[in-house]
Order: structure tokens, then C-alpha cells, then sequence
């Protein structure tokens, strides 16, 4: 694959005004949103909506807005639209089959028993199909106004509401009270920065256009399969871009991606219990606990880097790796932000020659379990955007006798370019799994589903890593995550998002 390590020696030409504002901005100071789960009532009243419909696009203006609009439609909402069959098949199977379409891939995403599909609230078993996915932010007290402009005749003569999803902002935090948001790639807007694995084996947190946005390069120096369309076949593909990579054919998904949605709620009262009685009850240590599992302390420092500022906007809270802590024993090799995003290269710290490379490639000269490679972390990064819902729970609260009765989560969103090397190789080989980093029958502290493996082993355990003496362990986790709804959305450049409401219904696919 000589292609995957081509240098980006010119810039790709970003076409802003075409993107989606939710890429660049995560539109973090518009703190009140709307979140609407829509199914299409009358076709040709989608499409005039649609056709007029001003979403929020990444130009940076002064001052911001106060409101924005994003969409993204789910396969079936296309189909419904008209977008020809052709033109679906372009797409990757996970989106085209759906986060709930396929057991298998419900058992690897760690959607069973109370999380599975059948369960949901939405977006599985017999519930209804969201065809789009309409996201309204605003500033302080402006939200409800914003929903009414939005909310015009014509919207609701084109559109049902299946299902409004709950979100408030609770500050920079979520619902078990550690600091949310901190950890996010750079997105290498200019394509500065090499893929060439001879010249950044380490990690960077700089990840290539291409990974978030389709249309561009990605990790590999190329370009992830997406819809591209034979204009001469196609009259209403005439105003879509080229595709850098074929120039005869308009590019559908370019400045478009995959949005992944999914909602997860939080039993923040049974966290701090848990973890309050495993400590014994002592507050000291039910907040090392508490932080060994998360990763970071309730500031936000990582554990691997305590003197690094944590909270968002305070300091480099982002800026460290796990190499001088190869074993754990600051940072547990399971807690949550550690399998989430490992902060490796390609080759492990202290892997510098062509000899050693060559070694570790070949599974040789592995002393200990830690030493086990993990997945080249730039290859698997993800662009978060959620927000949460519920009222803040302090922790004395959540322990105290009665805690205020209320419902948290957090509504995951984040966007990628490939579902299945992104999203999904996260969740499940790192996330989900009960092997990482030489650990065993664990999985996340935070995510994991505690279901026991095949050969009746259980995975409801939480191992730390001592300099000296046996491994601390904490049985018997609960599952403190369970997730209540989701699905696979794509979220079009606002030209793509044009073409959807132009192109004819019927308008022959099969011919």
C-alpha cells in the first residue's frame, strides 16, 4: 500500500462555506440546544424545506452567532428523499445496514441485555426509523425562539416529530462530575502534517482532514470510499464538487460525514456508591477510585501528568502520552480515557531503529503483558460533539439518603469518516474488549458491560497497577452505562445537502 504514506506537501483547498459548522466550532458557547428526531410526513415538503433551509457552515465570523442549525439524515431518510440507489451503495455497509440492524454487531458495540437494540427508546426494535436528525443550538434563553422560527408551517407540514432528545448544560462536565471535552484531535486543516510513518511514529494529537471529513486525505494518504456520481447520468449532480482523487465524477460525500449518535444514560448515584463502598467510605479515597477509573482527577488533570491543568481552557490538559508510564502505574492501563484514546505511534516508545521496528512487528522480544502493541492511536481518533441531559448530582448528594430522582446521560455524538475503523474499532477492540494493553477480563470502568466471557470468566473487575506488590483489584462493577437509543447519520456538505432536495423522486435508478 506504497499510496498510504504519501506526504502532504499542498494544502487541500477547504471549502468552508460548504462544511458544516459542527466540525470546526462544536458551537460550545451556544449552551442551549434541540435535538429532534424527524421522520418525513410529505416528500415534496421535505424537499422545499430543505431547499431553503440555512444550515450553520464553518466560516469563522466576528462576532459568532447565536443560533445554528446542522442536520443529517439516516439511510432510510435518503431513500425516502429520493437519493438513487446507486448512489446509497456508495456508502459504507455499517451505515447502510445501521447501528441496530445486525446482532453481531450489537454484541461488539456492547449493546446487550439492558442496552440492547430491542430496549432502546429509539433508533431500535419496533420503534420507528428517524429519517433526519435536526440540531438546534442557541445562546442563553434563546433556544425556545429559535425552535419556533424554525418550526415554520411548511416544517410541519413536511416533518413529524418522533422524539425530542433531552439535553442541558451543566458546564464544562458531565454527569458523573469529571471534566468532559478535553481530550480532541487537532484537525490538520492546512495538511501540513506527514502520514509517513517514517517521519511521525510518535504520537500527535494533529489528525488529517480526511479522517472527520470526507472528500480528503485521510491517515493513510488516501481518500475513504463515499458516493461519487457520474454527472452526465445524473443532471442534478451537476452543482456537486469534483472528487479530487477521480476529477470525472462529482463527489457527494465530500465536506460530508458519518454522525454518530448515540444516547447513553448514567446511573450517577450507583457510580459513587460503588465506588464509595469499595473505598471503604473514605472520601480520599473514594475520589482516587473514582479518579483511577476515569483517568483524571475531578479538575481534569490525567493521572499520568498531575501538575498538567485539566480544566478545558486552563492549560495544555491535552498535551501529554502514556510513554512514561508504560505500565500503569499512574494512569491504571484500563481506565476509561487510556482505552479510549491510547496516545500510541505507530511503533511504542523506545522502537527507534529499523532493527527494533522490525522486532516489534514480528511479536519478538516481549518481556512483559504491557508490551503488547496497541492499535496505531491516529488511525482511530474520533471528533466528539455531545452534550449531556439531567441536572448536576454532586457526589455527597448522590450518596446521601434520598439524592434528587432525575434521569443523566450523555447524548455521544461524534463524527468520522469511517464508522467501522473509528467508531466502531474503538468500541469494541478497545472499549468493549476484555483483553487491552496485557489486562485481562476487564473491560471499560466506565462503559463496560460486566457480561462474563463464553467460558463463564467475569469481566466485572477494575485492575490498577502497582510499582510493587500484587495488582489492586476492585470486584463486582456494576454496569454504570446503559445505553437508551442510537443510530448512524450522514451529515452532507450544504451542496450535497442542495442536491438531496433537488434530486426527483423516482427518478430511475435501475435503468
Amino acid at each position: 500500500m506504497a499510496g498510504s504514506y504519501m506526504k502532504m506537501t499542498i494544502s487541500d483547498s477547504i471549502e468552508f462555506d460548504d462544511l458544516q459548522g459542527l466540525f470546526r466550532f462544536g458551537f460550545g458557547r451556544l449552551t442551549e440546544t434541540c435535538f429532534m428526531l424527524l421522520g418525513i410526513a410529505d416528500v415534496d415538503a421535505a424537499k422545499q424545506w430543505l431547499a431553503k433551509v440555512e444550515p450553520g457552515n464553518a466560516v469563522s465570523v466576528a462576532p459568532p452567532p447565536d443560533t445554528a442549525l446542522q442536520i443529517a439524515f439516516s439511510v432510510q431518510g435518503l431513500r425516502v428523499l429520493g437519493v438513487r440507489e446507486s448512489v446509497v451503495e456508495g456508502f459504507s455497509d455499517e451505515f447502510i445496514v445501521g447501528m441496530s440492524g445486525d446482532e453481531s454487531r450489537s454484541r461488539r458495540l456492547g449493546d446487550i441485555g439492558d442496552s440492547a437494540p430491542e430496549q432502546w427508546d429509539w433508533g431500535g426494535g419496533d420503534t420507528e426509523v428517524p429519517h433526519v436528525l435536526l440540531m438546534l443550538y442557541a445562546g442563553d434563553g434563546k433556544i425556545e425562539d429559535w425552535r419556533r422560527s424554525v418550526q415554520t408551517a411548511q416544517f410541519s407540514q413536511a416533518f413529524r416529530l418522533l422524539r425530542q432528545l433531552p439535553t442541558l448544560y451543566i458546564g464544562p462536565i458531565e454527569p458523573f462530575g469529571f471534566p468532559d471535552g478535553i481530550s480532541q484531535p487537532d484537525i490538520d486543516w492546512g495538511s501540513e502534517q506527514s502520514t509517513d510513518l517514517h517521519e511521525r511514529d510518535r504520537y500527535s494529537n494533529r489528525l488529517a482532514i480526511g479522517e472527520v471529513v470526507l472528500g480528503y486525505r485521510n491517515e493513510y494518504g488516501l481518500y475513504t470510499d463515499r458516493p461519487l456520481i457520474d454527472a452526465g447520468s445524473d443532471a442534478d449532480a451537476a452543482h456537486l464538487p469534483d472528487a479530487e482523487d477521480l476529477p470525472g465524477l462529482k463527489d457527494f460525500g465530500r465536506n460530508g460525514s458519518y454522525l454518530v449518535l448515540r444516547q447513553l444514560k448514567q446511573d450517577v448515584p450507583g457510580f459513587w456508591r460503588f465506588v464509595d463502598e469499595a473505598a471503604g467510605s473514605v472520601p480520599e479515597a473514594r475520589e482516587t477510585l473514582a479518579a483511577a477509573m476515569v483517568g483524571r482527577d475531578l479538575n481534569g488533570r490525567p493521572l499520568v501528568s498531575p501538575d498538567t491543568p485539566g480544566v478545558p481552557g486552563e492549560g495544555p490538559a491535552n498535551d501529554f502520552t502514556y510513554d512514561q508510564d508504560p505500565a500503569g502505574h499512574r494512569c491504571p492501563i484500563g481506565a476509561h480515557i487510556r482505552r479510549s484514546n491510547p496516545r500510541n505511534g505507530d511503533f511504542p516508545a523506545g522502537v527507534t531503529g529499523l532493527l527494533s521496528r522490525l522486532i516489534k512487528i514480528l511479536g519478538f522480544g516481549q518481556n512483559r503483558a504491557d508490551e503488547d502493541l496497541i492499535a496505531s492511536t491516529r488511525f482511530h481518533r474520533l471528533l466528539r460533539r455531545g452534550r449531556s441531559y439531567g441536572p448536576v448530582l454532586e457526589p455527597e448528594e448522590a450518596l446521601g439518603p434520598d439524592p434528587p430522582a432525575a434521569e443523566r446521560g450523555l447524548q455521544f455524538i461524534c463524527l468520522v469518516a469511517s464508522i467501522s475503523r473509528q467508531f466502531e474499532f474503538v468500541q469494541n477492540a478497545w472499549s468493549m474488549s476484555s483483553r487491552f494493553g496485557g489486562v485481562q477480563n476487564e473491560s471499560d470502568p466506565l462503559l463496560g458491560h460486566r457480561a462474563p466471557l463464553t467460558s463463564g470468566e467475569p469481566t466485572d473487575q477494575f485492575n490498577q497497577q502497582v510499582p510493587m506488590g500484587p495488582v489492586r483489584k476492585t470486584c463486582h462493577l456494576p454496569r454504570f452505562v446503559t445505553v437508551r437509543g442510537g443510530g448512524y447519520f450522514f451529515m452532507p456538505g450544504i451542496r450535497a445537502l442542495r442536491y438531496i432536495a433537488a434530486v426527483r423522486v423516482n427518478a430511475g435508478d435501475n435503468q
